[in-house]
């Protein structure tokens, strides 16, 4: 039986960040072979992903050879140095788009960097794209009325997840070597389960969301917002936080920590291969840790909290921007898009709208919610002071285009069920870190998440490097 040969753009393409960039800097790979290498990628899989909104190919091109020559005639520093990567929509790269998904900003281009693309460019990182988002990056699915929907590339009826979904589709197809995201409410950690790449929500406040768009401005909602990196590897997660935090995490001793995996006082739906998948997960660091089933203080809490402080303004600011400073209902516009498709707004930005404003809570309620979440926030740092917690990302692998949003945005309150597994990171502003670690039937990605309070980023990863074992990214097999 003959060796399967692997090309050296296939070689490229599955090469995370830290591991490009010691290539180059080694000269084994030229920075312009690896980013022609994306480019190709990008054309390549674009077609059936519809996840790039906007390219930079011959500027990154030019940057890549300028690296090349610098590298012959002068020392070189910065962690990213020549390594294409890829950028959220919703984060302002100076001289390309920044839209929200939103017709009427279609032609709004960004006259400086946001502060973690200026870090980014200064570890030198060269930037390909942009990828999608949905409306203001209010939804857990990747779709708009400007650039259209992204698919899994795992499956193309299915979705991407939201809101950095165009970085889960195009970092789990070997479109670049990193990417960045961010998440208020799993957008990070939905597109790292459904498509089956690694990636890590920073903790409250622990990178700035200057340059972001839209700014998060309620301090409630800020301390929920998490940004950081979407890849193929734990140790390009920990990288790109290194380079984009205010400041760099501790070294911690493990064996000082205890794991928590909350089991039998979990009552909310799961898959039986999502059930396998934390089986697996929990059998496997069992080899080096024993395991508590307990459940961490606040979990069950933490959805209705949550949707409360999402819902504090009634979406008010987002509907400004989203309608333009015109007197517009939602609920008006859902309908208009649902049976006549002449919304100017994508229906699962209305629709959430709308639900904002009906669930705001009274200001007497936002004043109980303020106290409930400073005494909680004591309770669990105290709690999370040596301890790891694991936990599904998800009840079930990617599902059809349209069923997450409804069963997340539903009037019946259904997200108590559902999103329970990621609301509690964000509830509580603590960093995140999501690995692939098994597949169900239909070959879709099944991702765990590892949390931990912030000061113990350290930790997360490295739990999340013995996690990575069991499987870890594997690249999409789009047109091949």
């Amino acid at each position: 039986m003959g060796v399967k040969t692997v090309s050296k753009a296939n070689q490229i393409s599955d090469m995370d960040a830290t591991t490009l960039a010691e290539q180059i800097r080694q000269g084994h790979i030229t920075s312009l072979e690896a980013t022609n290498t994306y480019i190709e990628r990008i054309k390549q899989i674009q077609p059936k992903l519809n996840c790039v909104v906007e390219e930079r190919f011959d500027e990154a091109r030019k940057e890549a050879k300028k690296a090349d020559e610098k590298l012959i005639t002068a020392d070189v520093s910065g962690a990213l140095f020549g390594v294409p990567i890829s950028i959220k929509e919703s984060f302002d790269v100076k001289g390309m788009k920044t839209t929200g998904g939103l017709i009427h900003r279609k032609n709004n281009v960004a006259e400086n960097d946001a502060e973690i693309v200026k870090k980014l460019k200064d570890a030198g990182a060269i930037i390909l794209c942009k990828t999608n988002t949905p409306v203001l990056c209010f939804c857990q699915e990747t779709d708009n009325k400007l650039y259209g929907r992204t698919n899994n590339p795992w499956d193309y009826s299915r979705t991407a997840g939201g809101s950095s979904g165009g970085e889960g589709s195009l970092l789990a197809a070997g479109g670049a070597a990193v990417g960045i995201g961010s998440d208020i409410g799993g957008s990070i950690r939905f597109p790292s389960h459904f498509n089956g790449v690694i990636g890590f929500k920073s903790g409250n406040k622990q990178v700035s969301q200057n340059g972001s768009f839209p700014y998060v401005h309620n301090p409630l909602q800020e301390r929920m917002l998490g940004i950081g990196a979407i890849g193929k590897s734990v140790q390009d997660t920990a990288m790109i936080n290194t380079i984009i935090a205010n400041s760099v995490p501790k070294k911690m001793e493990l064996n000082r920590f205890k794991i928590i995996a909350p089991q039998k006082d979990i009552h909310y739906p799961l898959s039986n291969t999502t059930k396998e998948a934390m089986t697996k997960t929990i059998k496997h660091l069992q080899k080096q840790f024993p395991i508590f089933d307990e459940t961490p203080p606040f979990f069950h809490e933490s959805a209705l909290l949550w949707q409360l402080i999402m819902s504090i303004d009634g979406a008010k600011e987002g509907k400004k921007i989203a309608y333009r400073n015109e007197r517009h209902s939602p609920l008006k516009e859902f309908l208009q898009e649902q049976l006549f498709q002449s919304s100017k707004v994508h229906h699962y930005y209305s629709w959430a709208a709308f639900g904002a404003n009906l669930f705001r809570p009274s200001e007497k309620k936002r004043i109980k919610l303020e106290e409930e979440i400073m005494k909680g926030e004591s309770i669990l740092s105290d709690y999370l002071q040596n301890k790891v917690i694991i936990l599904p990302v998800y009840h079930t692998t990617a599902l059809p285009h349209g069923k997450v949003y409804w069963e997340l945005f539903s009037i019946w309150k259904t997200f108590k069920k559902f999103i329970p597994f990621v609301a509690f990171a964000n509830t509580w502003g603590l960093p995140s870190l999501t690995i692939p670690v098994e597949e169900d039937d239909s070959s879709l990605p099944i991702g765990i998440q590892v949390i931990s309070k912030v000061g113990n980023e350290d930790a997360i990863f490295q739990v999340g490097k013995m996690i990575e074992q069991i499987r870890g990214y594997r690249r999409a097999p789009v047109n091949q």
